[in-house]
């Protein structure tokens, strides 16, 4: 018995293309210069200086959202009960990791969240010596 066959699909032709909105031109017929919006709209600190953080800093919370804080820094209090890289935090929140640094850098100041060095792979102990105790505690 053959299997059943399945159909190729055919890509789908491309969708008519719309004109492109001209840019905004002056009285005397220059184009406009781009002035683009802040990225960082929503951090209070207006001083650009940022915590060193990594890619892999843990982040915690240190006090629970309040009623008046903003949308992300409510969403980063309650993700971080418990500690996440700013990694994740830039996951989770669908922003990039240069507004992840500003946003926290701004709540470390504040003293909502508490930044922590990741564990050290150095500090961990040997995988032999972790597989002498389970092999010893299985004599056991």
């Amino acid at each position: 018995m053959t299997p059943p066959r399945r159909k190729r699909r055919q890509p789908l032709p491309p969708p008519p293309s719309l004109p492109k909105p001209s840019a905004p031109k002056t009285a005397d017929g220059q184009a406009e210069p781009k002035n683009p919006e802040r990225l960082y709209a929503f951090a209070e600190s207006e001083d650009g200086a940022r915590a060193e953080l990594d890619l892999v800093t843990l982040i915690v919370a240190r006090s629970a959202p309040q009623p008046d804080a903003s949308p992300e820094h409510s969403a980063v209090l309650r993700l971080c009960a418990a500690p996440l890289s700013v990694a994740e935090l830039s996951a989770y929140l669908s922003l990039p990791f240069s507004a992840m640094t500003v946003l926290i850098t701004d709540m470390i100041t504040t003293g909502l969240v508490q930044a922590r060095a990741p564990i050290v792979r150095q500090a961990l102990p040997d995988r032999s010596l972790l597989e002498a105790v389970m092999h010893g505690l299985q004599r056991l």
